[in-house]
């Protein structure tokens, strides 16, 4: 049994591992229920307090992949109060920080709070600690966490997205900004849940928990501008090569075709771009 926040001393829900009809796995996460989800993986109780409740979420693509959208993580218990989502480029060998939540970053991380609205063209690559989604007691008004992917390229390209020759000039020239976008596994490390507007109440410690109803994750397979396609090879995510290229992100030329050097193709110039083909 366990209780929740909203009504801390009615403890009438179950969650049972064991009972399918009671069970919230892991694969509830990734069911995209839409906007209304019903759905939703659950973690134990913080039974153990004051023992931090740590849990760690890992997703593994096998492969680069480029995010293009916002990732969006939907809570169906309250948000973190403490949380860090991290990336790997290495299949999960090393992890880097991708963004702090917290709601005193201070207090959590030694970070000063920053929003990803406030990031400029020279800090886009900033790794920032915000309060935005943690602070406060929001329990069933605002679910969502997010990293801002959206707001970084609109630095380049524009509120709207009205400048995609500088936006692809900049992906195109700076690695640095293309492999921020990259990443072979995503981990969400989940440190300290939401307590609610008190202190943690030891005698009722069944409220505290993570539960999380969807994650939305939009990108699209690296390919280096040389595939249209991806597809599942051998149990992995392959791309489909095409201009001579081959590799799971066709980044070298096939044998028999280096008369000139292997170069990723290009989006310029607008609207065509350019192939690049190995020959």
């Amino acid at each position: 049994m366990y209780c929740t926040l909203e009504n801390p001393y009615m403890c009438n829900n179950e969650c049972d591992a064991h009972t399918p009809e009671l069970a919230h796995p892991p694969e509830l996460m990734l069911d995209d229920e839409g906007r209304i989800p019903t759905s939703f993986w659950q973690s134990v109780s913080w039974r153990s307090f004051p023992k931090p409740l740590v849990v760690n979420i890992t997703l593994s693509w096998g492969k680069n992949i480029e995010l293009t959208e916002d990732i969006i993580i939907t809570f169906e218990s309250g948000r973190p109060e403490q949380m860090v989502l991290e990336k790997s480029l290495d299949h999960g060998r090393s992890w880097q920080p991708y963004q702090f939540y917290a709601a005193d970053c201070l207090n959590s991380f030694g970070m000063e709070p920053r929003r990803a609205r406030d990031l400029r063209a020279a800090s886009v690559l900033d790794i920032i600690c915000t309060e935005e989604y943690s602070r406060g007691y929001v329990w069933k008004v605002d679910k969502m966490v997010r990293f801002e992917i959206q707001e970084r390229l609109a630095l380049f390209g524009g509120p709207r997205f009205g400048d995609m020759a500088s936006l692809y000039g900049q992906l195109d020239t700076t690695k640095e900004l293309r492999d921020f976008f990259t990443l072979t596994d995503l981990r969400l490390r989940l440190l300290r849940p939401a307590t609610g507007p008190t202190s943690v109440d030891p005698h009722n410690l069944s409220k505290y928990f993570y539960a999380i109803s969807n994650l939305d994750i939009r990108g699209r397979c690296k390919c280096n501008l040389h595939a249209n396609n991806c597809f599942m090879k051998k149990g992995k995510l392959s791309c489909e090569c095409e201009h001579n290229t081959t590799g799971p992100d066709c980044g070298r030329c096939k044998k028999g075709f280096h008369g000139r050097r292997w170069r990723a193709g290009s989006y310029l110039p607008i609207p065509k771009g350019t192939a690049n083909v190995c020959e």
